[in-house]
């Protein structure tokens, strides 16, 4: 037996491949009729090898598939001799369809003669079902997502609908705790507010009667007339306060400079059993307050830990340089960034959870009836707010609580805090002419008979129109005194208007309550002079003679 060659082996296993392969392979003549094809391919399409040759390929397709086959691509193919991928359908002999992927290419000699076009097929029935299952398949998620998306629009005016309930469920709840929290109010008010009211009324009455009958001995009756009205005057400056609308006039401020000036105040206040001591930290930063609200807090506080320590204990006033991160921020809805802390810390008897969650409303008070009005650190917590700062409690019961304030830091320079006017008489001369603006007629007859009493020359007027008039019929007027809120021109307006005609013109603004024409955003307005009202005989007096005097 005769072995074969190597030779005759690769040529075996050439010739099994082409026959065997996973692909059809066809070679046709340059005029496109088959000469050779390989067994996949006939077994494929079902017909003996002698029955494809001599057919041309386009004779296999179907009537479509040989016009686009005629018309696009054997141009083509002659044109760059080659084409790939062309998607065609093969009739078999029992009249089947095979879907099929089609490459063909020219073979040409080395003197670029065509000698044959090699054509090779691919069987793409399983790509053909895998395009129509995934073509389904998205026609189905297309449905799918169709009715998704109505069921969402279903389903979000359903939510809609349910949220709008609920936001309406949520603001009747809501005006409930309104009402509930200004029938608490306004009660802590007409109970404080009348019984000032009483001290004031009865006083006078008193008075009325005593004098009546030729008793000059009144002087008690006066005094408890003026404290019932100072401690009216006081509570409603504390409810301004609580609901930041009081005018602040913030300045930079040396905290440790304001606790050491106050100790000796508070060691008197505070009394003996009560050991007051200070914690100043080194390179404090300065604060943006106002110095009277500040120092009005501080003593608040300091007289709620005396009251929180009847047997006497000790007392810390404590300041520092903070910052306050991002999360602390967020959680307490303030703004990030460094702080100025004064913090009053007690020893006295604590506060429970609950006692500590109702610290800040108005007229809460753990204090006995008569002892307190429940306004003290609302009144804290209000000036603090409206400061832009924050106030934190730590208590812990029968051990003592710590309150911090949190004071903005001031940047760059800023003008020193104002020094709080004393309140004592200061008269003036007949040559300094003053102009009282008001709408009152009863405040603008006592005004300007206590200035008068003060002796200074006085004009008046009733509104702002006769203002102006009055201004330039009397140039010698040193000191517009006008209240802010007044019927057609307010304060703000007539005082522009005068410092236009009359650059010379020194202004002070009264009011019992304003908001937009000299505060905005709770601050006084720039080189605003104000006194509130009402006020004592000795502070119009100090206010008047500050103004006249200022540079």
């Amino acid at each position: 037996m005769t072995k074969p060659n190597q030779g005759e082996t690769q040529l075996e296993d050439l010739e099994d491949l082409f026959e065997n392969a996973p692909c059809g392979y066809l070679s046709a003549q340059p005029d496109g009729r088959i000469i050779k094809a390989n067994l996949t391919f006939a077994g494929w399409v079902g017909h003996d090898r002698e029955h494809l040759i001599g057919l041309k390929f386009q004779d296999l397709l179907n009537i479509g598939g040989k016009i686009y086959y005629e018309t696009h691509f054997a141009p083509l193919l002659r044109m760059q001799g080659f084409f790939n991928e062309v998607a065609l359908d093969i009739v078999r002999k029992d009249c089947s369809v095979m879907p099929s992927l089609v490459n063909a290419i020219e073979r040409r000699d080395n003197t670029g003669g065509l000698q044959f076009i090699r054509i090779t097929i691919f069987d793409a029935s399983d790509r053909r079902r895998y395009e129509r299952e995934l073509l389904n398949a998205r026609r189905a998620a297309e449905q799918a997502t169709a009715e998704l998306r109505d069921l969402n629009l279903s389903l979000e005016a359903r939510v809609a609908q349910a949220v709008d309930e609920r936001l309406r469920a949520e603001e009747a709840l809501r005006q409930a705790q309104k009402m509930e929290a200004v029938g608490q109010l306004t009660g802590g008010i007409a109970h404080d507010f009348n019984n000032l009211m009483s001290v004031v009324l009865s006083g006078l009455s008193l008075l009325e009667r005593r004098l009546a009958k030729g008793d000059s001995d009144v002087g008690k009756y006066v005094a408890a007339a003026r404290d019932g009205a100072n401690r009216a005057v006081k509570l409603t400056q504390r409810l301004l306060a609580f609901s930041r609308r009081q005018p602040l006039s913030p300045q930079a401020l040396d905290a440790n400079q304001m606790v050491s000036e106050m100790s000796e105040i508070l060691r008197r206040t505070l009394g003996e059993t009560i050991h007051l001591e200070t914690v100043l930290a080194g390179g404090l930063w300065k604060a943006h307050v106002d110095a009277n609200q500040l120092e009005n807090a501080v003593i608040n506080l300091a007289v709620n830990a005396r009251d929180a320590m009847p047997g006497g204990g000790s007392l810390t006033i404590e300041t520092a340089n903070c910052h306050l991160d991002d999360v602390y921020a967020v959680e307490h809805e303030i703004r990030a960034g460094q702080y100025v802390m004064v913090a009053v810390t007690d020893s006295g008897s604590g506060m429970t959870p609950d006692v500590m969650a109702k610290a800040f409303e108005p007229f809460f008070t753990t204090k006995g009836v008569g002892k307190g009005t429940g306004l003290g650190l609302s009144q804290v917590f209000g000036f603090v707010k409206q400061s832009g700062g924050h106030l934190k409690i730590y208590s812990e019961l029968n051990h003592g609580t710590t309150v911090k304030i949190y004071l903005p830091r001031l940047y760059g320079a800023s003008k020193p805090a104002r020094i709080a006017v004393d309140d004592m008489a200061a008269s003036g001369s007949s040559s300094e002419v003053i102009l009282v603006v008001e709408d009152d007629e009863q405040v603008l007859r006592l005004v300007v008979q206590m200035l008068r009493e003060l002796n200074y020359g006085v004009l008046e007027a009733r509104n702002g129109a006769e203002a102006l008039h009055v201004l330039d019929d009397h140039p010698e007027i040193r000191l517009l005194f006008t209240d802010v809120v007044m019927p057609d021109m307010n304060g703000r307006q007539l005082a522009d208007q005068a410092k236009q005609a009359h650059p010379e013109l020194r202004l002070l603004f009264t009011t019992g309550y304003t908001r937009n024409a000299i505060v905005h955003n709770s601050m006084l307005d720039p080189d605003v002079h104000l006194l509130p009202k009402p006020a004592t005989f000795e502070q119009l007096s100090s206010k008047i003679r500050a103004v006249l005097d200022s540079g």
